[in-house]
């Protein structure tokens, strides 16, 4: 069994005295392990980097085995946002975010054009809305998408300004009534697609988070990765 994909690293870690275990989100096969020869070496340290943009040869026996990988780096994307912190830590949560949220060996062509576009991203003007929606995406590639496009009660499409903790969906002012309280806020930036402010931001990551640890992280049995705290900390 062998294939050959295009795909973004999400970790790497030792394996034996040579070798390293690589997690890569390809365009093609999902999200994908393998071991690199030499991995561990000084030589391949800048390239196993998280973040980068690889091609990746696979090999295994068996399409079961964890088999072996060769790969080569076409992009390299961590040193470009060395010196921007908050870019940093989002490089990082996305990439821990993909390791607990995508399962192995499932393709996911969506989210894989928009997890490139957001890293390649990175750094540049507007990027933090284009995370705070990034997250949105994953949420919705997991299987717990939220549904923005009309009120739950009322099936108006416009004045939408909460969304339901319990149905993903978005709800009116008028809809909500009396469960306004009980409502998340929903910033208006993720309805336009475009930019948002500070305060709009930390609400459009409330509201993620809120799914991705209550439905998402629920699910899956474990606690959120410490990556993306930090970007929420940093921010905070």
């Amino acid at each position: 069994m062998e294939w050959r994909d295009e795909g973004i690293l999400l970790a790497a870690r030792p394996h034996g005295e040579t070798s390293a275990i690589i997690e890569v989100f390809t365009a093609l096969h999902g999200r994908h392990a393998g071991v690199v020869r030499g991995g561990a070496g000084r030589r391949m340290a800048p390239v196993l980097q998280p973040g980068a943009q690889l091609d990746v040869a696979w090999r295994a026996r068996l399409e079961s085995h964890l088999g072996a990988m060769t790969v080569e780096l076409t992009r390299a994307r961590a040193a470009g946002v060395m010196g921007e912190r908050l870019a940093l830590l989002a490089l990082g949560s996305a990439c821990a975010l993909c390791r607990f949220a995508l399962a192995e060996r499932q393709p996911m062509p969506d989210l894989y054009s928009a997890t490139c576009a957001l890293m390649d991203g990175l750094g540049q003007p507007g990027w933090l809305p284009s995370y705070a929606l990034w997250e949105l995406h994953l949420l919705e590639a997991a299987g717990f998408g939220l549904d923005l496009s009309q009120c739950a009660v009322t099936g108006a499409q416009d004045g939408l300004v909460y969304v339901s903790p319990r149905s993903g969906r978005a709800v009116t002012r008028e809809g909500a009534g009396d469960y306004a309280a009980r409502l998340l806020p929903l910033p208006q930036g993720l309805l336009r697609n475009g930019a948002m402010d500070k305060a709009e931001l930390v609400q459009a990551l409330d509201l993620s988070g809120y799914f991705l640890h209550h439905r998402l992280a629920h699910a899956i049995g474990h606690p959120l990765p410490e990556a993306r705290a930090r970007l929420i900390e940093a921010l905070a």
